[in-house]
C-alpha cells in the first residue's frame, strides 16, 4: 500500500504519544538547576581548598566531565536522563555522555577504529564548529575594535 508523506505524517500524529510539554519543561529546569547547583558547590569547595577562580572553574569542568563519563559507563546516565529529561543535557554533561556513549558502543570494533574514531564522530563537529564560530567571532572582533 502507497501513502504520500502527508497522510502518513497524519497516522504517525493521530498515533503518537502526547508530550505533557508543562511537566518536561519544569523537570528539565529543575534537573539542570540540580546539576548547576551540584556545579556551584564544587566551585566553592574547590576555592575554599585555596584554588585560585580560574583553576576553580577548570577543575569543575573535569569533574563534570568525569561523573558525565563514568555514570554513562556503568548504565546510570542514561536511566538519570530518563527521569530528568532535557535538564541532564546541560552543555557538558549532555556532551561527554554523547562522546562517552559512541566509544562505548563501538569498543568492539577495536581501540582505534572502533573508539578512536567514533569518539571523533560526536566530537569532531562540535569541535569544527567551534573552531570555526571562534575565528569568525574573533575575526568581526577584531574589525570593530
Amino acid at each position: 500500500m502507497q501513502t504520500d508523506a502527508r497522510t502518513y505524517r497524519r497516522y504517525a500524529q493521530a498515533r503518537a504519544r502526547k508530550s505533557p510539554l508543562f511537566r518536561d519543561v519544569l523537570t528539565a529546569w529543575v534537573s539542570g538547576g540540580i546539576v548547576c547547583t551540584a556545579a556551584q558547590i564544587l566551585k566553592n569547595s574547590f576555592l575554599s581548598l585555596g584554588m585560585a577562580e580560574e583553576a576553580a572553574g577548570t577543575a569543575v569542568s573535569v569533574s563534570l566531565i568525569a561523573a558525565a563519563v563514568l555514570l554513562t559507563s556503568f548504565g546510570v546516565f542514561d536511566r538519570i536522563a530518563r527521569k530528568a529529561g532535557a535538564g541532564t543535557l546541560v552543555p557538558i554533561t549532555g556532551f561527554a555522555n554523547a562522546v562517552a556513549s559512541s566509544a562505548i558502543d563501538a569498543r568492539s570494533e577495536g581501540l582505534v577504529m572502533g573508539t578512536g574514531a567514533k569518539i571523533f564522530q560526536i566530537a569532531g563537529p562540535v569541535i569544527s564548529y567551534g573552531l570555526a564560530a571562534g575565528m569568525v567571532y574573533g575575526l568581526i572582533y577584531w574589525l570593530i575594535r
